[in-house]
């Protein structure tokens, strides 16, 4: 665990990114790009990897395909990817301590909502064996949701998400739980204090800024930041 000296405070609302927080799904990702890759002998690096992670696809699309200057248009890469996600998407697991603390903050009456990159078709393919815990949410945000304009970094996602509580959530009240330094970027650029849990083959210079870094959801202490303590 480590922070970045930041002290913490009090917050009254918590705010869930999605792919690779909640579901196992940036694991999914990768199988998917790297199957693409394997026709052109490329390789989907963690570089290219963290930089696309948060983003809305055809934007990663795009930045993966001039990364690894694959001889596809963003658009193709993204329909291939799309067909193989609708094979694998649907096997996608709750990551360690998930249900623990969503349930633990629903059984608190703390409102809580999810705020994703990912689009109505993908979530719901990603969220398939998970219907009763996503209904466990206030809202949910989508990625092509009309009132966000821009993807992450940018904050609009966790405004939008903010705004949606009844009634809205001001950001500084706000927890945002995230995995990719884009998410990350887009939780303190809305204002919000963020939990960064980031992927172990993350390079560290990529995981700075966070109010708080764990290695697990398991890990998390609400009392930190003035939420019920686990019984």
């Amino acid at each position: 665990m480590s922070t970045s000296g930041i002290s913490y405070k009090p917050v009254s609302h918590v705010i869930f990114d999605m792919d690779g927080l909640l579901l196992d799904t940036e694991r999914l990702y990768t199988v998917s790009f790297q199957e693409i890759c394997d026709h052109f002998g490329k390789q989907y690096t963690w570089d290219v990897k963290s930089s696309v992670m948060g983003k809305k696809a055809l934007d990663a699309a795009q930045i993966i395909r001039d990364s690894l200057e694959l001889p596809l248009t963003a658009e193709e890469l993204l329909k291939e990817s799309r067909q193989i996600q609708e094979r694998i998407f649907p096997s996608a697991k709750l990551l360690p301590g998930v249900e623990k603390l969503v349930n633990h903050l629903k059984k608190h009456n703390i409102p809580i909502a999810v705020a994703t990159s990912s689009a109505g078709v993908t979530f719901k393919l990603k969220t398939v064996e998970h219907k009763d815990f996503f209904a466990l949410f206030d809202h949910i945000v989508l990625g092509d949701d009309p009132d966000v304009k821009n993807g992450k970094p940018q904050p609009d996602s966790f405004l939008v998400c903010a705004s949606r509580f009844s009634p809205p959530a001001s950001p500084e009240k706000c927890l945002v739980f995230e995995d990719a330094p884009n998410g990350v970027k887009a939780a303190i650029a809305a204002g919000m204090q963020v939990v960064m849990i980031p992927d172990d083959n993350l390079a560290p210079s990529l995981t700075q800024g966070a109010t708080l870094r764990l290695r697990s959801m398991e890990e998390f202490d609400p009392q930190l930041f003035g939420l019920s303590a686990y019984n």
